[in-house]
């Protein structure tokens, strides 16, 4: 790893340069760039040989590159379900296995809740009339996945699941940014403490713009659009984009826009007309 982290550039002396390499080695792996072969007996050493996907870094085609990036979020997305280590290392068992159950982890709801979370910055990104250039404040992103939609003031119970929720999507992020899924603005370290307190409410107060990136802003990237949109097709969930009904005809393009936010709906319908003749686009 060592030798790996100044291949990356990283300085020796920085403490997070062996993780980053870690991180950028099991991707890697994960994705097909590498092959590695382990040692077939004790004390020898494995081997590892350029995998058949390298090549497509350099050569492929977008969509070839789209598809090892794909896979090197799956490889992302894994590690930003699972429970914190030290607390794996809590609950490990004599036999090697993890006890979910005392851990009070369920990996499926945990990654509805990521999934849910993703669905949602998307749909607020499609839906921005800024283009989406305007980063989502996490308390909002937080609340969005907790707080019922019919509920007039939050009570302290809700406000401290919403607290909480910062505080795991902030470290999912920080692993996410690195991929190029989202632009992230992490939660103000001087207040990690005050949201872990119980007794601190944050959401109640007011405050200004300012005060609120300082509990953390994200958005999508293109490239994040694009993989969370890949995701969501992949799951049968529909995620409209603009441009998807560029070739059909005008009565699917305009029941398709019906609800699609002002700015999509007119985006999509300049995308439609621009490739029909004026008359031909009039009459049908």
């Amino acid at each position: 790893l060592p030798a790996a982290a100044a291949e990356l550039g990283l300085a020796a002396d920085d403490p997070d340069a062996a993780a980053y390499a870690s991180e950028a080695w099991r991707v890697a792996v994960d994705t097909g760039l590498i092959d590695v072969t382990d040692a077939e007996e004790d004390g020898a050493e494995g081997t590892v040989t350029q995998g058949e996907d390298l090549a497509v870094l350099s050569g492929g085609s977008p969509q070839d590159v789209l598809a090892v990036w794909l896979g090197a979020l799956d490889t992302v997305y894994a590690d930003a379900t699972v429970p914190d280590m030290e607390n794996l290392l809590d609950v490990l068992e004599e036999n090697g296995q993890v006890d979910f159950d005392e851990l009070g982890w369920d990996p499926q709801a945990e990654a509805d809740f990521l999934d849910g979370v993703l669905g949602n910055l998307y749909l607020l990104t499609v839906g921005d009339a800024a283009g989406g250039e305007s980063p989502v404040p996490l308390p909002a992103l937080a609340a969005s996945m907790i707080v019922p939609d019919d509920m007039g003031e939050p009570t302290d119970d809700v406000l401290e699941q919403v607290s909480d929720a910062m505080m795991k999507l902030d470290d999912q992020f920080r692993l996410f940014e690195p991929l190029g899924l989202v632009e992230y603005q992490p939660v103000d370290e001087a207040l990690m403490a005050d949201i872990d307190d119980e007794t601190a409410q944050p959401e109640q107060a007011p405050v200004d713009d300012e005060d609120v990136s300082r509990y953390g802003m994200v958005r999508l990237t293109p490239l994040g659009l694009y993989g969370v949109r890949a995701r969501m097709l992949e799951a049968g969930v529909d995620a409209p984009a603009v441009g998807d009904l560029a070739d059909k005809g005008a009565d699917v393009l305009l029941d398709g826009t019906a609800g699609f936010p002002q700015h999509a709906a007119q985006a999509e319908i300049e995308q439609w007309l621009a490739g029909h003749e004026p008359l031909d686009a009039a009459r049908e």
